[in-house]
C-alpha cells in the first residue's frame, strides 16, 4: 500500500484509467468482431460496412493511446484486404 498521498491518488487514477481503457478495447474487440463475421458468412457489403464502420474506433483507440499505431495500421491493411478478395 502507497503510504504518500500523491501515490494514493495515482493509485485511485491508475483503476479509473484502466477501467475506461478496458472499456475502449473492449468495443475495438467488438466492432473487430462484426468484421470477422461478416468475412466468415462471405457477405462483402457488410463486411465493407462494418471495416467503415470499424476504422474510426480503431484510430480512435490510437488517438486514446489504448492501441500502437502499426498495430493498427496492421489489421486494418489485412482486413481491407480480406474484404478485397471476397469479390
Amino acid at each position: 500500500m502507497a503510504h504518500h498521498k500523491s501515490a494514493q491518488k495515482r493509485i485511485r487514477r491508475n483503476e479509473r484509467r484502466a477501467e475506461i481503457n478496458g472499456t475502449r478495447v473492449n468495443r475495438i474487440r467488438t466492432f473487430l468482431k462484426k468484421v470477422e463475421v461478416a468475412l466468415a458468412s462471405g457477405d462483402k457489403p457488410a463486411a465493407q460496412t462494418a471495416l467503415r464502420e470499424a476504422q474510426p474506433e480503431l484510430h480512435r483507440g490510437v488517438r486514446a493511446g489504448v492501441m500502437p499505431k502499426n498495430t493498427v495500421a496492421r489489421k486494418l491493411s489485412r482486413l481491407s484486404a480480406r474484404v478485397k478478395a471476397l469479390g
